[in-house]
């Protein structure tokens, strides 16, 4: 490895990355290349470890032109990611980008000017979640999810921040505060290896070490070997509605049912273990799925589920569910099928709220035309049950 002047250096467990003057290079440890970032528009000059960070699969670098953009590049191509361009609404002063889990999974945590800490998922467009506010620094753990910030002068730890994806409801109870540690404006972390904290005080250099508790880190192997009934006895002998939190959402992400309904019965979320419940029951894997899918928020993952294995009547249901009327009838009119199912519910709708029709597709000529008998939507109803009971392979989960 030859370089004049060495600007930069990022390690992961696998690869590391160098900077000089002529650009980005990442290299195996054996000193084998592996590729050699194609920057465009990027000066290395200006990039520092607050700009730049690696993960196994992933490197995400602020632009230096646009410092509202992170561009992300492959490590194993060292091309920049086709439309994965990360947009923030603010000057970004900072990022880091987590070491656990599949490249589908990767997350990048991100301070801003104001402060404020977000985190995006990099392979996916979806929203950003602002997780704290006064953030001073910001690590992720080498061997799991987990988040660590200095924020408002206090330490905080996100067990599973990625639970902002599945259900964020279950947010706080994955987060800790350390009382006992105070920090100044200045503080920097430095490292977060396994169950230990480092940080650099900002008035003196001096190097600070916090522990916190291993048991997440214990839950996170077990999961990841898909062992589920020792991630349940652990959660058991540990008795924290955290672990039983961080096990929901994982088992969730996994399909898990059973695992799932575990874990939300022992934290008191009755309406979910009771939605869980109901999921179990559908027949066929792709409704499962769909199911799961519109339990993290994904909508559109959901139809397109669905529409993809031919369930036509269950994503015209989903959108009726979720009082989506016209894009139920815009499904049914594509699909040539349940017109009347869908205009009779929302009929009951109207009813209901004592409301007038209003939008512009349900008082077309052809639509009002089409007549409601409650006694073939039913007919219709109980037909495509029984037709999705017959799918090849159609059975309750765990049967």
């Amino acid at each position: 490895i030859n370089a004049e002047y060495m600007g930069l250096i990022c390690q992961t467990d696998k690869l590391f990355l160098l900077m000089d003057m002529s650009g980005i290079q990442i290299f195996q440890y054996d000193g084998h290349p592996v590729a050699s970032l194609k920057l465009s528009g990027i000066r290395t000059e200006f990039l520092n470890y607050q700009s730049v960070s690696l993960s196994p699969d992933t490197v995400a670098i602020k632009d230096t032109f646009d410092p509202k953009t992170i561009k992300v590049f492959e490590t194993l191509t060292g091309k920049q990611s086709m439309n994965i361009n990360i947009q923030h609404h603010m000057e970004i002063m900072e990022i880091a980008l987590n070491q656990f889990g599949p490249q589908s999974e990767r997350r990048c945590a991100l301070i801003d000017r104001n402060r404020d800490l977000y985190l995006c998922s990099v392979a996916t467009r979806t929203q950003m979640y602002k997780l704290a506010t006064m953030v001073a620094s910001v690590k992720w753990n080498d061997y799991s999810e987990m988040l660590v910030a200095i924020a408002d002068g206090k330490l905080v730890v996100w067990y599973h921040p990625s639970v902002v994806f599945i259900d964020r409801d279950l947010l706080p109870r994955t987060k800790i505060i350390r009382e006992d540690a105070e920090f100044g404006r200045n503080d920097q972390l430095q490292s977060f290896f396994g169950s230990r904290v480092t940080s650099r005080r900002g008035n003196d250099g001096a190097v600070l070490t916090y522990a916190i508790k291993p048991y997440p880190i214990m839950l996170f192997g077990h999961v990841q070997k898909n062992e589920w009934d020792t991630a349940v006895k652990l959660c058991r002998f540990v008795k924290e509605p955290a672990m039983w939190s961080i096990l929901a959402t994982l088992a969730i992400k996994s399909g898990e049912l059973n695992t799932a309904e575990a874990a939300y019965a022992n934290i008191d979320e009755s309406d979910k273990v009771q939605y869980v419940k109901y999921i179990a029951e559908i027949p066929t894997a792709e409704g499962r799925n769909a199911e799961l899918a519109l339990f993290q928020r994904r909508q559109d993952d959901a139809e397109q589920i669905l529409l993809q294995a031919g369930l036509i009547y269950r994503a015209i249901k989903m959108h009726l569910r979720l009082f989506n009327f016209e894009r139920a009838l815009e499904l049914a009119i594509d699909h040539k099928t349940h017109i009347d199912t869908v205009l009779g519910f929302r009929q009951k709708y109207l009813q209901n709220f004592h409301k007038d029709e209003t939008s512009e597709r349900f008082l077309k000529p052809e639509i009002k035309q089409v007549e409601v008998d409650w006694d073939q939507i039913n007919q219709k109803i109980e037909a495509e049950k029984r037709a999705e009971e017959a799918r090849p392979g159609a059975k309750p989960y765990g049967m």
